[in-house]
Protein backbone atom coordinates (compact mmCIF):
# COMPACT_ATOMS: atom_id res chain seq x y z
CA UNK A 1 0.00 0.00 0.00
CA UNK A 2 2.78 2.15 0.86
CA UNK A 3 4.15 1.56 -2.45
CA UNK A 4 1.02 2.67 -4.26
CA UNK A 5 0.21 5.90 -2.14
CA UNK A 6 4.45 6.84 -3.22
CA UNK A 7 3.18 5.82 -6.91
CA UNK A 8 0.16 7.99 -6.87
CA UNK A 9 1.51 10.86 -5.07
CA UNK A 10 4.40 11.27 -7.48
CA UNK A 11 1.77 10.89 -10.42
CA UNK A 12 -0.16 13.78 -8.91
CA UNK A 13 2.33 16.08 -8.35
CA UNK A 14 3.85 15.33 -12.02
CA UNK A 15 0.32 15.70 -13.45
CA UNK A 16 0.20 18.98 -11.50
CA UNK A 17 3.47 20.25 -12.14
CA UNK A 18 2.85 19.68 -15.65
CA UNK A 19 -0.07 21.60 -15.80
CA UNK A 20 1.39 24.91 -14.22
CA UNK A 21 4.41 24.41 -16.66
CA UNK A 22 1.91 24.62 -19.42
CA UNK A 23 -0.19 27.37 -17.45
CA UNK A 24 2.98 29.66 -17.88
CA UNK A 25 4.33 28.80 -21.36
CA UNK A 26 1.31 29.86 -23.47
CA UNK A 27 1.98 33.21 -22.32
CA UNK A 28 4.66 33.42 -24.29
CA UNK A 29 2.53 33.48 -27.98
CA UNK A 30 -0.73 35.34 -25.63
CA UNK A 31 1.58 37.46 -24.42
CA UNK A 32 3.17 38.75 -28.08
CA UNK A 33 -0.48 38.31 -29.56
CA UNK A 34 -2.43 40.99 -26.92
CA UNK A 35 0.09 42.93 -24.93
CA UNK A 36 -0.55 44.43 -21.77
CA UNK A 37 -3.81 46.05 -22.80
CA UNK A 38 -5.02 42.79 -23.30
CA UNK A 39 -3.36 41.01 -20.39
CA UNK A 40 -4.76 43.65 -17.97
CA UNK A 41 -8.15 42.43 -19.70
CA UNK A 42 -7.98 38.97 -19.00
CA UNK A 43 -6.66 39.52 -15.46
CA UNK A 44 -9.76 41.06 -14.86
CA UNK A 45 -11.85 38.48 -15.95
CA UNK A 46 -9.93 35.94 -14.55
CA UNK A 47 -9.15 37.76 -11.04
CA UNK A 48 -13.03 37.23 -10.61
CA UNK A 49 -13.45 33.73 -11.48
CA UNK A 50 -10.94 32.57 -9.19
CA UNK A 51 -12.34 33.95 -6.73
CA UNK A 52 -15.55 32.77 -7.29
CA UNK A 53 -14.46 29.52 -8.24
CA UNK A 54 -12.92 28.77 -4.87
CA UNK A 55 -16.43 30.09 -3.16
CA UNK A 56 -18.59 27.73 -5.29
CA UNK A 57 -15.86 24.67 -4.67
CA UNK A 58 -15.49 25.45 -0.77
CA UNK A 59 -12.95 22.93 -0.44
CA UNK A 60 -15.37 20.19 -1.17
CA UNK A 61 -13.71 18.10 -3.19
CA UNK A 62 -11.19 17.50 -1.31
CA UNK A 63 -12.71 17.43 1.94
CA UNK A 64 -15.03 14.60 -0.12
CA UNK A 65 -11.59 12.84 -0.80
CA UNK A 66 -10.82 12.88 3.04
CA UNK A 67 -14.58 11.36 3.97
CA UNK A 68 -14.38 8.83 0.95
CA UNK A 69 -10.97 7.74 1.84
CA UNK A 70 -12.06 7.32 5.52
CA UNK A 71 -15.23 5.35 5.22
CA UNK A 72 -13.43 2.99 2.23
CA UNK A 73 -10.50 2.15 5.03
CA UNK A 74 -13.52 0.67 7.11
CA UNK A 75 -15.24 -1.02 4.82
CA UNK A 76 -18.49 1.43 4.64
CA UNK A 77 -18.46 1.64 0.92
CA UNK A 78 -22.20 2.55 0.63
CA UNK A 79 -21.27 5.82 2.94
CA UNK A 80 -18.65 6.87 0.21
CA UNK A 81 -21.04 6.37 -2.81
CA UNK A 82 -23.91 8.10 -0.66
CA UNK A 83 -21.84 11.46 -0.07
CA UNK A 84 -20.56 11.22 -3.93
CA UNK A 85 -24.10 11.34 -5.06
CA UNK A 86 -25.50 14.25 -2.73
CA UNK A 87 -21.65 16.27 -3.48
CA UNK A 88 -22.32 16.13 -7.49
CA UNK A 89 -25.45 17.80 -6.33
CA UNK A 90 -24.16 20.34 -4.23
CA UNK A 91 -21.68 21.11 -6.60
CA UNK A 92 -23.77 21.50 -9.79
CA UNK A 93 -25.86 24.00 -6.89
CA UNK A 94 -23.08 25.70 -5.54
CA UNK A 95 -21.31 26.35 -9.67
CA UNK A 96 -24.65 27.70 -11.28
CA UNK A 97 -25.17 29.34 -8.05
CA UNK A 98 -21.89 31.14 -8.41
CA UNK A 99 -21.66 31.60 -11.88
CA UNK A 100 -25.23 33.51 -11.83
CA UNK A 101 -24.12 36.17 -9.62
CA UNK A 102 -20.82 36.51 -11.55
CA UNK A 103 -22.61 37.18 -14.58
CA UNK A 104 -24.81 39.27 -13.04
CA UNK A 105 -22.85 41.58 -11.52
CA UNK A 106 -20.16 41.92 -13.81
CA UNK A 107 -20.36 45.58 -14.40
CA UNK A 108 -20.01 45.92 -10.84
CA UNK A 109 -16.78 44.20 -10.82
CA UNK A 110 -15.93 45.52 -13.90
CA UNK A 111 -16.23 49.12 -12.92
CA UNK A 112 -14.39 48.10 -9.38
CA UNK A 113 -11.47 46.59 -10.90
CA UNK A 114 -10.93 49.35 -13.94
CA UNK A 115 -11.25 52.24 -11.44
CA UNK A 116 -12.92 54.41 -13.90
CA UNK A 117 -15.25 54.13 -16.81
CA UNK A 118 -12.17 53.68 -19.33
CA UNK A 119 -8.98 52.83 -19.00
CA UNK A 120 -6.35 52.89 -21.31
CA UNK A 121 -8.99 52.36 -24.22
CA UNK A 122 -10.45 49.53 -22.27
CA UNK A 123 -14.09 49.98 -21.27
CA UNK A 124 -16.34 48.83 -18.18
CA UNK A 125 -18.21 47.46 -21.18
CA UNK A 126 -15.15 45.41 -22.18
CA UNK A 127 -14.25 44.36 -18.75
CA UNK A 128 -18.00 43.21 -18.34
CA UNK A 129 -18.24 40.85 -21.83
CA UNK A 130 -14.77 39.04 -20.03
CA UNK A 131 -15.84 38.33 -16.76
CA UNK A 132 -19.13 37.36 -18.34
CA UNK A 133 -17.18 34.71 -20.59
CA UNK A 134 -15.10 33.25 -18.16
CA UNK A 135 -18.12 32.71 -15.71
CA UNK A 136 -20.04 30.05 -17.66
CA UNK A 137 -16.60 27.92 -16.39
CA UNK A 138 -18.03 27.97 -13.12
CA UNK A 139 -20.96 25.90 -13.86
CA UNK A 140 -18.53 22.85 -14.92
CA UNK A 141 -15.34 23.23 -13.25
CA UNK A 142 -16.76 22.75 -9.17
CA UNK A 143 -18.27 19.27 -10.41
CA UNK A 144 -15.02 18.36 -12.74
CA UNK A 145 -13.12 18.88 -8.90
CA UNK A 146 -15.35 16.58 -7.21
CA UNK A 147 -15.00 13.82 -9.32
CA UNK A 148 -11.02 13.91 -9.36
CA UNK A 149 -11.62 14.11 -5.61
CA UNK A 150 -13.86 10.98 -5.61
CA UNK A 151 -11.21 9.13 -7.19
CA UNK A 152 -8.25 10.11 -5.21
CA UNK A 153 -10.16 9.34 -2.38
CA UNK A 154 -9.61 5.74 -3.74
CA UNK A 155 -5.90 6.25 -3.90
CA UNK A 156 -6.36 6.56 -7.83
CA UNK A 157 -4.57 10.00 -8.68
CA UNK A 158 -4.46 8.42 -12.58
CA UNK A 159 -7.66 10.65 -13.32
CA UNK A 160 -6.96 13.48 -11.74
CA UNK A 161 -3.34 13.73 -13.22
CA UNK A 162 -4.32 13.09 -16.83
CA UNK A 163 -7.52 15.17 -16.37
CA UNK A 164 -5.13 18.49 -15.28
CA UNK A 165 -2.97 18.06 -18.22
CA UNK A 166 -5.95 17.66 -20.58
CA UNK A 167 -7.67 20.49 -19.49
CA UNK A 168 -4.64 22.69 -19.91
CA UNK A 169 -3.90 21.35 -22.75
CA UNK A 170 -7.57 22.02 -24.74
CA UNK A 171 -7.57 25.07 -22.86
CA UNK A 172 -4.28 26.24 -24.30
CA UNK A 173 -5.45 25.05 -27.93
CA UNK A 174 -8.66 26.74 -27.96
CA UNK A 175 -7.05 30.05 -25.91
CA UNK A 176 -4.55 30.17 -28.51
CA UNK A 177 -6.07 29.39 -31.38
CA UNK A 178 -9.56 31.73 -30.69
CA UNK A 179 -7.11 34.47 -30.22
CA UNK A 180 -5.55 34.14 -33.36
CA UNK A 181 -8.42 33.75 -35.84
CA UNK A 182 -10.15 36.27 -33.97
CA UNK A 183 -7.38 38.82 -34.18
CA UNK A 184 -5.63 38.53 -37.30
CA UNK A 185 -7.95 36.33 -39.74
CA UNK A 186 -12.10 37.36 -38.78
CA UNK A 187 -10.71 41.17 -37.68
CA UNK A 188 -12.85 40.68 -34.18
CA UNK A 189 -10.66 43.03 -32.09
CA UNK A 190 -8.61 43.06 -28.86
CA UNK A 191 -12.03 42.53 -26.63
CA UNK A 192 -13.57 39.75 -28.13
CA UNK A 193 -10.18 37.85 -28.71
CA UNK A 194 -9.75 38.27 -25.06
CA UNK A 195 -13.60 36.91 -23.82
CA UNK A 196 -12.80 33.65 -25.92
CA UNK A 197 -8.94 33.28 -23.85
CA UNK A 198 -11.23 33.22 -21.06
CA UNK A 199 -13.56 31.27 -22.11
CA UNK A 200 -11.58 28.47 -22.52
CA UNK A 201 -11.86 27.53 -19.06
CA UNK A 202 -15.02 26.27 -19.93
CA UNK A 203 -13.68 24.39 -23.16
CA UNK A 204 -10.82 22.87 -21.00
CA UNK A 205 -12.88 21.58 -18.21
CA UNK A 206 -15.34 19.72 -20.63
CA UNK A 207 -12.13 18.60 -21.89
CA UNK A 208 -11.14 17.10 -18.13
CA UNK A 209 -14.63 16.11 -17.91
CA UNK A 210 -14.54 14.01 -20.77
CA UNK A 211 -11.38 12.07 -19.75
CA UNK A 212 -12.87 11.65 -15.88
CA UNK A 213 -16.07 10.13 -17.54
CA UNK A 214 -13.58 8.01 -19.68
CA UNK A 215 -12.00 6.44 -16.53
CA UNK A 216 -14.94 6.15 -14.87
CA UNK A 217 -16.73 4.29 -17.61
CA UNK A 218 -13.08 1.65 -17.73
CA UNK A 219 -13.28 1.41 -13.57
CA UNK A 220 -17.21 1.44 -12.94
CA UNK A 221 -16.83 -2.19 -12.50
CA UNK A 222 -13.47 -2.90 -10.06
CA UNK A 223 -13.84 0.53 -8.47
CA UNK A 224 -13.22 0.48 -4.36
CA UNK A 225 -16.58 2.03 -4.02
CA UNK A 226 -18.42 -0.68 -6.21
CA UNK A 227 -17.48 -3.77 -3.75
CA UNK A 228 -19.98 -5.05 -0.83
CA UNK A 229 -19.66 -3.21 2.34
CA UNK A 230 -17.85 -5.02 4.68
CA UNK A 231 -19.21 -3.56 7.73
CA UNK A 232 -22.62 -2.82 8.55
CA UNK A 233 -23.77 0.20 7.18
CA UNK A 234 -24.90 2.45 9.58
CA UNK A 235 -27.09 5.47 7.89
CA UNK A 236 -25.65 8.28 8.56
CA UNK A 237 -28.71 11.58 7.69
CA UNK A 238 -27.26 13.79 5.25
CA UNK A 239 -26.79 16.68 7.39
CA UNK A 240 -24.49 14.49 9.67
CA UNK A 241 -22.98 13.54 6.61
CA UNK A 242 -22.30 17.10 5.15
CA UNK A 243 -21.27 18.43 8.93
CA UNK A 244 -18.75 16.58 8.49
CA UNK A 245 -17.22 17.35 5.01
CA UNK A 246 -17.69 20.84 5.72
CA UNK A 247 -15.19 20.66 8.76
CA UNK A 248 -12.76 18.97 6.70
CA UNK A 249 -13.55 21.38 3.89
CA UNK A 250 -12.84 25.04 6.30
CA UNK A 251 -8.82 24.61 6.22
CA UNK A 252 -8.56 23.56 2.56
CA UNK A 253 -11.40 26.84 1.41
CA UNK A 254 -9.04 29.23 3.36
CA UNK A 255 -5.10 28.34 2.74
CA UNK A 256 -6.02 27.61 -1.00
CA UNK A 257 -7.54 30.82 -1.21
CA UNK A 258 -3.86 32.95 0.05
CA UNK A 259 -3.03 34.06 -3.14
CA UNK A 260 -6.21 34.52 -5.08
CA UNK A 261 -7.19 36.53 -2.62
CA UNK A 262 -4.03 38.56 -2.21
CA UNK A 263 -3.96 38.74 -5.89
CA UNK A 264 -7.91 40.22 -5.85
CA UNK A 265 -6.95 42.77 -3.52
CA UNK A 266 -4.48 44.32 -6.36
CA UNK A 267 -7.10 43.35 -8.90
CA UNK A 268 -9.76 46.03 -7.25
CA UNK A 269 -7.11 48.22 -5.74
CA UNK A 270 -4.00 49.09 -8.12
CA UNK A 271 -5.66 50.95 -10.78
CA UNK A 272 -7.44 53.30 -8.29
CA UNK A 273 -4.33 53.74 -6.18
CA UNK A 274 -2.05 54.24 -9.44
CA UNK A 275 -4.64 57.16 -11.08
CA UNK A 276 -5.11 58.56 -7.89
CA UNK A 277 -1.26 59.87 -7.31
CA UNK A 278 -1.18 61.06 -11.72
CA UNK A 279 -0.41 58.07 -13.01
CA UNK A 280 -1.01 58.32 -16.94
CA UNK A 281 -3.13 55.50 -18.10
CA UNK A 282 -1.44 53.62 -20.58
CA UNK A 283 1.44 53.32 -17.97
CA UNK A 284 -0.91 52.56 -15.28
CA UNK A 285 -2.30 49.20 -17.54
CA UNK A 286 1.10 47.92 -18.24
CA UNK A 287 2.45 47.69 -14.92
CA UNK A 288 -1.23 46.43 -13.95
CA UNK A 289 -0.91 43.47 -16.22
CA UNK A 290 2.69 42.55 -15.82
CA UNK A 291 2.30 42.98 -11.75
CA UNK A 292 -0.73 40.68 -12.18
CA UNK A 293 -0.63 38.37 -14.86
CA UNK A 294 3.11 38.15 -16.82
CA UNK A 295 5.11 37.73 -13.82
CA UNK A 296 3.20 36.10 -11.06
CA UNK A 297 3.62 32.81 -13.71
CA UNK A 298 7.59 33.18 -14.02
CA UNK A 299 7.63 33.38 -9.61
CA UNK A 300 5.32 30.27 -9.33
CA UNK A 301 8.26 27.89 -11.29
CA UNK A 302 10.34 27.84 -8.10
CA UNK A 303 6.96 27.97 -5.44
CA UNK A 304 5.47 24.49 -7.49
CA UNK A 305 9.01 22.47 -7.55
CA UNK A 306 9.65 23.22 -3.74
CA UNK A 307 6.37 22.60 -2.88
CA UNK A 308 5.99 19.52 -4.40
CA UNK A 309 8.71 18.11 -2.37
CA UNK A 310 7.95 19.34 1.03
CA UNK A 311 4.21 18.93 0.96
CA UNK A 312 5.03 14.71 0.51
CA UNK A 313 6.33 14.91 4.34
CA UNK A 314 3.39 16.70 5.55
CA UNK A 315 1.31 12.96 6.02
CA UNK A 316 4.19 12.00 8.17
CA UNK A 317 3.90 14.87 10.11
CA UNK A 318 0.11 14.49 10.79
CA UNK A 319 1.24 10.37 11.54
CA UNK A 320 4.24 11.65 14.26
CA UNK A 321 1.92 13.56 15.69
CA UNK A 322 -1.11 11.31 16.54
CA UNK A 323 1.50 8.97 18.06
CA UNK A 324 3.08 11.39 20.03
CA UNK A 325 6.67 10.71 18.67
CA UNK A 326 7.84 14.28 19.11
CA UNK A 327 11.31 13.32 18.11
CA UNK A 328 10.82 12.03 14.89
CA UNK A 329 7.91 15.24 14.31
CA UNK A 330 10.32 17.36 14.90
CA UNK A 331 13.20 16.14 12.52
CA UNK A 332 10.49 15.75 9.72
CA UNK A 333 9.42 19.59 10.23
CA UNK A 334 12.94 20.18 10.38
CA UNK A 335 13.40 18.12 7.02
CA UNK A 336 10.43 19.67 5.15
CA UNK A 337 11.54 23.26 5.81
CA UNK A 338 15.11 23.31 4.98
CA UNK A 339 14.26 21.27 1.71
CA UNK A 340 11.94 24.21 0.74
CA UNK A 341 15.24 26.91 1.90
CA UNK A 342 17.47 24.56 -0.01
CA UNK A 343 15.47 24.44 -3.36
CA UNK A 344 13.43 27.83 -3.35
CA UNK A 345 16.05 30.35 -1.74
CA UNK A 346 18.91 29.82 -4.70
CA UNK A 347 16.56 29.88 -6.91
CA UNK A 348 14.68 33.51 -6.14
CA UNK A 349 18.19 34.96 -5.65
CA UNK A 350 19.07 33.67 -9.47
CA UNK A 351 15.70 34.74 -10.72
CA UNK A 352 16.05 38.26 -8.89
CA UNK A 353 19.44 39.11 -10.58
CA UNK A 354 18.30 37.61 -13.85
CA UNK A 355 15.46 39.76 -13.89
CA UNK A 356 16.02 41.38 -17.25
CA UNK A 357 16.88 38.19 -19.35
CA UNK A 358 14.57 36.43 -17.84
CA UNK A 359 11.61 38.42 -18.42
CA UNK A 360 12.62 38.66 -22.04
CA UNK A 361 12.85 35.32 -22.54
CA UNK A 362 9.01 34.83 -21.90
CA UNK A 363 7.93 38.32 -22.73
CA UNK A 364 10.19 40.30 -25.06
CA UNK A 365 8.55 43.26 -26.31
CA UNK A 366 5.78 43.28 -23.48
CA UNK A 367 6.73 46.30 -21.24
CA UNK A 368 10.64 45.12 -20.68
CA UNK A 369 11.60 47.89 -18.09
CA UNK A 370 8.66 47.74 -15.67
CA UNK A 371 8.74 43.84 -16.00
CA UNK A 372 12.44 43.63 -15.11
CA UNK A 373 11.71 46.00 -12.18
CA UNK A 374 8.70 44.26 -11.05
CA UNK A 375 10.42 40.55 -11.43
CA UNK A 376 13.52 41.79 -9.52
CA UNK A 377 11.30 42.12 -6.82
CA UNK A 378 8.58 40.15 -6.78
CA UNK A 379 10.90 36.86 -7.03
CA UNK A 380 11.80 36.85 -3.37
CA UNK A 381 8.30 37.16 -2.07
CA UNK A 382 7.97 33.19 -3.95
CA UNK A 383 9.86 32.00 -0.63
CA UNK A 384 7.29 33.30 1.30
CA UNK A 385 4.60 31.83 -0.54
CA UNK A 386 6.60 27.95 -0.55
CA UNK A 387 6.91 28.85 3.23
CA UNK A 388 3.35 29.61 3.99
CA UNK A 389 1.82 26.90 2.46
CA UNK A 390 4.42 24.46 4.35
CA UNK A 391 3.32 26.35 7.15
CA UNK A 392 0.08 25.85 7.36
CA UNK A 393 -0.12 22.35 5.85
CA UNK A 394 2.14 21.91 9.14
CA UNK A 395 -0.21 23.35 11.04
CA UNK A 396 -2.84 20.77 9.92
CA UNK A 397 -0.93 18.19 10.43
CA UNK A 398 -0.97 19.01 14.20
CA UNK A 399 -4.60 19.39 14.09
CA UNK A 400 -4.29 23.24 14.20
CA UNK A 401 -6.82 23.93 11.49
CA UNK A 402 -7.69 26.91 12.94
CA UNK A 403 -4.70 28.59 13.44
CA UNK A 404 -3.52 28.26 9.70
CA UNK A 405 -6.65 30.10 8.95
CA UNK A 406 -6.15 32.90 11.38
CA UNK A 407 -2.37 32.84 9.94
CA UNK A 408 -4.35 33.84 6.55
CA UNK A 409 -6.87 36.34 7.78
CA UNK A 410 -3.93 38.40 10.14
CA UNK A 411 -1.89 38.33 7.20
CA UNK A 412 -4.64 39.51 4.53
CA UNK A 413 -4.91 42.12 7.17
CA UNK A 414 -1.64 43.56 7.04
CA UNK A 415 -1.88 42.92 3.32
CA UNK A 416 -5.72 45.80 2.95
CA UNK A 417 -4.14 48.13 5.34
CA UNK A 418 -0.65 48.58 3.51
CA UNK A 419 -1.54 48.43 -0.24
CA UNK A 420 -3.49 51.15 -1.07
CA UNK A 421 -0.65 53.42 0.68
CA UNK A 422 2.37 51.53 -0.80
CA UNK A 423 0.85 51.23 -4.14
CA UNK A 424 0.64 55.45 -4.07
CA UNK A 425 4.38 55.70 -2.80
CA UNK A 426 6.23 52.93 -4.75
CA UNK A 427 3.63 51.66 -7.53
CA UNK A 428 4.01 48.30 -8.50
CA UNK A 429 6.95 47.47 -5.96
CA UNK A 430 4.60 48.99 -3.16
CA UNK A 431 2.22 45.78 -4.05
CA UNK A 432 5.07 43.64 -3.67
CA UNK A 433 6.03 44.98 -0.28
CA UNK A 434 2.47 44.64 1.33
CA UNK A 435 2.11 41.07 -0.23
CA UNK A 436 5.58 40.76 1.57
CA UNK A 437 4.27 42.21 4.66
CA UNK A 438 0.94 40.46 5.00
CA UNK A 439 2.29 36.62 4.16
CA UNK A 440 5.76 37.75 6.86
CA UNK A 441 3.36 38.40 9.44
CA UNK A 442 1.60 35.60 8.77
CA UNK A 443 4.54 33.06 8.94
CA UNK A 444 5.55 35.04 12.28
CA UNK A 445 2.02 33.57 13.70
CA UNK A 446 2.45 30.16 12.22
CA UNK A 447 5.84 29.37 13.26
CA UNK A 448 4.84 30.64 16.80
CA UNK A 449 2.19 28.28 16.50
CA UNK A 450 4.35 25.72 15.45
CA UNK A 451 6.53 26.05 18.34
CA UNK A 452 4.32 26.16 20.81
CA UNK A 453 1.77 22.84 19.87
CA UNK A 454 4.87 20.45 18.60
CA UNK A 455 7.37 22.01 20.71
CA UNK A 456 9.56 22.11 17.74
CA UNK A 457 13.20 24.35 18.20
CA UNK A 458 14.09 26.40 15.05
CA UNK A 459 17.59 26.73 16.47
CA UNK A 460 19.10 23.95 13.41
CA UNK A 461 16.50 25.27 10.85
CA UNK A 462 18.10 28.93 11.55
CA UNK A 463 21.56 27.50 11.41
CA UNK A 464 21.39 25.72 8.01
CA UNK A 465 19.38 28.83 6.44
CA UNK A 466 23.01 30.67 7.74
CA UNK A 467 24.81 28.33 5.48
CA UNK A 468 21.98 28.19 2.28
CA UNK A 469 22.35 32.24 2.44
CA UNK A 470 26.03 31.87 2.69
CA UNK A 471 26.01 29.81 -0.50
CA UNK A 472 23.15 31.63 -2.20
CA UNK A 473 25.21 34.83 -2.00
CA UNK A 474 28.38 33.25 -3.41
CA UNK A 475 26.22 32.20 -6.26
CA UNK A 476 24.47 35.31 -7.06
CA UNK A 477 27.83 37.18 -7.15
CA UNK A 478 28.83 34.34 -9.93
CA UNK A 479 25.50 34.92 -11.81
CA UNK A 480 26.60 38.74 -11.97
CA UNK A 481 29.38 38.23 -12.54
CA UNK A 482 28.74 35.88 -15.69
CA UNK A 483 26.10 37.82 -16.67
CA UNK A 484 27.84 41.14 -16.96
CA UNK A 485 30.75 39.34 -18.92
CA UNK A 486 28.15 37.95 -20.88
CA UNK A 487 26.56 41.43 -21.30
CA UNK A 488 30.06 43.01 -23.60
CA UNK A 489 29.15 40.29 -25.89
CA UNK A 490 25.27 40.08 -26.04
CA UNK A 491 22.68 42.75 -25.31
CA UNK A 492 19.67 40.55 -24.09
CA UNK A 493 17.58 43.34 -24.83
CA UNK A 494 17.73 42.89 -28.85
CA UNK A 495 15.89 40.00 -28.48
CA UNK A 496 14.32 36.49 -26.97
CA UNK A 497 17.28 34.62 -28.61
CA UNK A 498 19.80 36.44 -26.81
CA UNK A 499 17.95 36.30 -23.25
CA UNK A 500 17.41 32.66 -23.48
CA UNK A 501 21.12 32.59 -24.22
CA UNK A 502 22.70 34.99 -21.15
CA UNK A 503 19.90 32.90 -18.82
CA UNK A 504 20.83 29.38 -19.66
CA UNK A 505 24.24 29.73 -19.04
CA UNK A 506 24.04 31.94 -16.03
CA UNK A 507 21.44 29.58 -14.81
CA UNK A 508 23.58 26.44 -15.70
CA UNK A 509 27.13 27.62 -14.07
CA UNK A 510 24.99 29.21 -11.03
CA UNK A 511 23.54 26.05 -10.40
CA UNK A 512 26.59 23.68 -10.69
CA UNK A 513 28.41 26.39 -8.05
CA UNK A 514 25.63 26.15 -5.93
CA UNK A 515 25.18 22.19 -5.90
CA UNK A 516 29.18 22.10 -5.55
CA UNK A 517 29.09 23.82 -2.82
CA UNK A 518 25.86 22.51 -1.02
CA UNK A 519 28.13 19.31 -1.56
CA UNK A 520 31.38 20.43 -0.51
CA UNK A 521 30.11 21.84 3.20
CA UNK A 522 27.67 18.37 3.43
CA UNK A 523 24.42 20.03 3.11
CA UNK A 524 22.99 18.11 0.60
CA UNK A 525 23.48 15.06 2.36
CA UNK A 526 22.43 16.61 5.89
CA UNK A 527 18.98 17.63 4.43
CA UNK A 528 18.62 15.18 1.73
CA UNK A 529 19.74 12.16 3.36
CA UNK A 530 20.60 9.33 2.46
CA UNK A 531 18.65 9.31 -0.22
CA UNK A 532 22.13 11.03 -2.16
CA UNK A 533 24.26 8.32 -1.30
CA UNK A 534 24.05 6.33 -4.78
CA UNK A 535 24.91 9.78 -6.94
CA UNK A 536 26.91 11.72 -4.97
CA UNK A 537 30.79 10.42 -5.41
CA UNK A 538 32.44 8.60 -2.65
CA UNK A 539 34.52 11.30 -0.13
CA UNK A 540 37.89 10.49 0.84
CA UNK A 541 37.86 10.03 4.47
CA UNK A 542 40.00 12.58 5.64
CA UNK A 543 36.60 14.77 5.10
CA UNK A 544 34.46 12.51 6.92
Amino acid sequence: MSNKLLRGTFVLTLGTYISRILGMIYLIPFAAMVGTNGGGLFQTGYAQYTIFLSIATAGFPAAVSKFVSKYNAVGDYETSRRMFKAGIFVMLVTGFIAFAILYMLAPQFAIMSLAENELNGITVEDATLVIRMVSIALIVVPLMSLIRGFFQGHQSMGPTAVSQVVEQLVRIVFLLASTYLIMNVLNGGLVLAVGYATFAAFVGAIGGLIVLFIYWIRRKHTLLAMKENVVETVSMPLGKMFREVFRYAGPFVFVGLAIPIYNYIDTVTFNRAMLQVGNDQSYTMDMYSVLLLYVPKLVMIPVSLATAFGLTLIPTITESFTNNNRTLLHKQIDQTLQLIMLLVLPAVVGLSILAGPAYNVFYAGTSEEIGKQILMWYAPVALLFSLFTVNAAILQGLNKQKLAVISLVIGIIVKLALNTTLIELYEGVGSILATAAGYLVSLIYGFAMIKRHSGYSFRLLVKRTVLISMLCMFMGLAVSVIQSILGIFINYADGRTNAVLVTCVSVAIGGAIYIYLAYRSHLLEKIMGNRLNRFLPKRRNHEN
